[in-house]
């Protein structure tokens, strides 16, 4: 072999050497793929380049709850547990109404007042309610009307019932064991208000037209610590038939049984000008007629009664009669 052979071969050798030493220098962990069953070597995948680095991205701002979106805030919070609704109480039954009588101007007036003194009036009205009382607290028998429902009725207008039946709430409102409920049942004409001066009211016919109104909306508590009012309320054309409703037979045994020692007094309608009036007589335990002296007919007192049939303890007051001569009006006794 010449040397120049000799030369080239060497050559060949230094350069293979060289080559074997680059092709273990790139075997490195990122370019070894995992044999695994389910893949082969042919499939695995490449390594990539790197990509060329560009603007570097904004960094996320934390949220914060100032931060945080309206909707997120609704989504995160807890919703409050939900309460029942309860129906709204009606304020009138919370406190019961109040009116002031003027006492004075009805003493003035010649009605019996407490202060009044010992008057021929005071004296005549304590005769009157005297077997009124005894009838109202006496035993019912069975299938009897209450006896403290008391209807003061006349045969026309004018012979002064309302100014009887005030008169006697009055008076017996002066007793120690009872009270009274006045009641303004003359619903064509009411007058009980207007007599004492106080506004019309709702009253009787509103409790008998509105189921879900309670008496204690409508009563009127007085100064008169054991005296209440209840008014003839709003007009209707149909009273007759509400007088005679099972409705007013409810209410009328629920004022007479709710409270023991309470008398109630119904101002009436006349008898022989209203229908009313036979309607609610029906449910009274006692009825008392005013006649006007020297005035009503002994015509209309027949027929008055007549209508009354069937009607237990009827009784009558002879209304406006003259002073005998001779006798105050006015007396007093001093006891010692």
């Amino acid at each position: 072999m010449s040397i120049i052979e000799k030369a080239a071969q060497r050559m060949d050798k230094k350069r293979d050497a060289a080559a074997n030493a680059a092709g273990a220098d790139n075997v490195t962990p990122e370019n070894v793929t995992a044999f695994s069953p389910a893949a082969s070597p042919a499939a695995a995948p490449r390594p990539l380049a790197p990509e060329p680095a560009g603007p570097a991205a904004p960094a996320p701002l934390p949220l914060t709850p100032s931060a945080t979106p309206a909707f997120a805030q609704a989504a995160a919070a807890p919703l409050p547990p939900q309460q029942p609704q309860q129906p709204p109480e009606p304020a009138a039954r919370a406190a019961r109404r109040h009116v002031e009588l003027d006492l004075n101007h009805m003493r003035d007036s010649g009605m019996v007042t407490a202060a009044v003194g010992r008057t021929a009036l005071v004296e005549d009205f304590r005769i009157i309610k005297r077997p009124l009382i005894k009838k109202a607290l006496a035993e019912r028998a069975p299938g009897e009307r209450p006896g403290n429902l008391i209807m003061i009725t006349s045969s026309l207008p004018g012979e002064g019932k309302t100014y009887c039946a005030i008169n006697l709430a009055m008076s017996i409102a002066m007793e120690l064991d009872h009270t009274v409920l006045l009641v303004d049942a003359d619903v064509a004409r009411p007058s009980v208000l207007r007599v004492l001066g106080l506004p019309a009211q709702r009253g009787l016919m509103d409790l008998l037209l509105d189921e879900k109104l309670d008496m204690s909306e409508v009563m009127l508590r007085t100064n008169v610590d054991t005296l209440s009012i209840l008014s003839a309320g709003t007009s209707n054309a149909r009273a007759t038939e509400l007088l005679a409703s099972k409705t007013m037979s409810d209410f009328v045994n629920e004022i007479a049984n709710r409270y023991p020692d309470r008398i109630v007094i119904f101002d009436s309608p006349p008898l022989l000008l209203t229908s009313e009036a036979h309607v609610l007589a029906s449910h009274m335990g006692q009825i008392v007629v005013v006649v006007e002296a020297e005035t009503t007919t002994q015509h209309a007192v027949q027929e008055s009664l007549r209508q009354l049939e069937g009607c237990s303890n009827v009784n009558l007051i002879y209304n406006k009669t003259r002073e005998f001569p001779g006798v105050e009006e006015t007396y007093d006794y001093h006891y010692s």
